[in-house]
């Protein structure tokens, strides 16, 4: 079983981290920096009554147009299992626990001022059976060209989650700087950017994120898991000694992203409007922003 486990592993990441240049290279271009990957990150993960997925959908694409319309103060991307169990991910991006408590609370009081936009959430809620929100941090030490990665141009994400046996953070940092050295080896340019769990998952847990502007670029994966060993060298034996003994378990989804079901700012939008601002087959009407108050501050409770 342990072989098994290994080899599974170490599948996984080739399948996820290898791609060579002559597959992967593009022009190289400005990345906008309202799209780079956030220090924070909610995962909030829904599981759809039986039946109710379709329903939910819509609910959620008018609720999408009502937030663009409205100039919502919380932004999510959505996103839809292509593997495993039937699953809608929201992805929810802050720099700081400082900004999501504040985005919270702006996001609470601006529901109470637009009712009809609170009761299609406490409808959506209801077609949901269950949901479990993940808190991650981003490891900028265990990424790889994390400073290319422009979500805004992703249509796709793999996720590959880690769970660790209790003590082997070490091992797992020391596996990815490996694969980040073999990576730069081989002029990959296939970027990825990891996420270590600070609440909801048992710890440690380890989520590694990899965009892909198509998903063809998953056939890689049957090219190049047999160069796993090469590219790593003498070095592969230490990822399979890892893989073998800090592993917990793994498992990796492909998500795809639905534009319709999401809310992105207009900065994050602005590299490819065609995708992210259509609603319904039509251009999201432009609306004047509401004036607002110079300080994004709670108000403060009176002496």
């Amino acid at each position: 079983m342990n072989a098994i486990k290994t080899i599974a592993a170490l599948l996984i990441l080739a399948s996820v981290f290898f791609a060579p240049k002559s597959l992967q290279a593009q022009d190289k271009k400005e990345v906008n920096l309202a799209a780079v990957p956030p220090k924070i990150v909610i995962f909030e993960h829904k599981q759809p009554y039986a039946g109710k997925t379709e329903d939910r959908r819509k609910l959620d694409e008018a609720i999408s147009a009502l937030s663009d319309r409205l100039e919502a103060p919380r932004y999510w991307i959505d996103l839809e299992s292509l593997s495993g169990e039937p699953e809608a991910l929201s992805f929810s991006p802050f720099e700081s626990y400082e900004e999501m408590e504040q985005s919270n609370y702006d996001w609470n009081q601006f529901l109470a001022g637009h009712a009809d936009l609170l009761r299609m959430k406490e409808e959506a809620g209801g077609l949901v059976g269950g949901v479990r929100k993940i808190i991650a941090i981003r490891r900028d030490d265990l990424g790889y060209l994390t400073d290319t990665i422009d979500l805004s141009e992703a249509r796709f994400l793999h996720v590959l989650e880690v769970r660790l046996f209790p003590g082997r953070e070490n091992d797992f940092a020391d596996a990815f700087k490996i694969l980040a050295e073999a990576n730069a080896k081989v002029q990959s340019e296939t970027p990825w950017v990891v996420y270590e769990v600070d609440a909801g998952l048992p710890a440690p847990t380890f989520l590694v994120v990899s965009p892909m502007a198509e998903l063809k670029q998953r056939d890689d994966f049957l090219a190049l898991a047999g160069t796993l060993s090469d590219a790593e060298g003498e070095s592969g034996e230490t990822v399979k000694k890892i893989a073998r003994e800090s592993y917990a378990s793994t498992e990796n989804t492909v998500y795809a992203i639905n534009p319709r079901m999401s809310h992105v700012s207009k900065a994050f939008a602005t590299t490819d409007l065609d995708f992210w601002a259509h609603r319904n087959g039509e251009a999201k009407p432009e609306t004047k922003p509401e004036a607002k108050p110079d300080s994004k501050l709670k108000p403060k409770p009176a002496n």
